[in-house]
């Protein structure tokens, strides 16, 4: 399963990690990384295109939510 994560801090400036040919691309503004991903999802906040199961698994797994954790941290 490929999932892209791409974190927005601007207009101009994404953490990204992931394949640029990845099932799923999923998108979050920096300001809305510390909630849930679940939830972000469910109210919009969380943007994802591609296979929706796929992105399903990696929300109820943990997976998104350590990834989007981990760039949204950056120095």
């Amino acid at each position: 399963m490929s999932i892209q994560y791409r974190v927005a801090f601007g207009k101009k400036d994404e953490a990204v990690e992931g394949p640029d040919d990845a099932e799923v691309v999923v998108r979050i503004d920096a300001k809305n990384a510390t909630l849930d991903p679940t939830v972000a999802y469910m109210t919009g906040k969380l943007k994802a295109e591609g296979h929706t199961g796929r992105l399903l698994e990696a929300l109820w797994s943990g997976d998104a939510a350590a990834v989007i954790s981990r760039l949204a941290s950056r120095p």
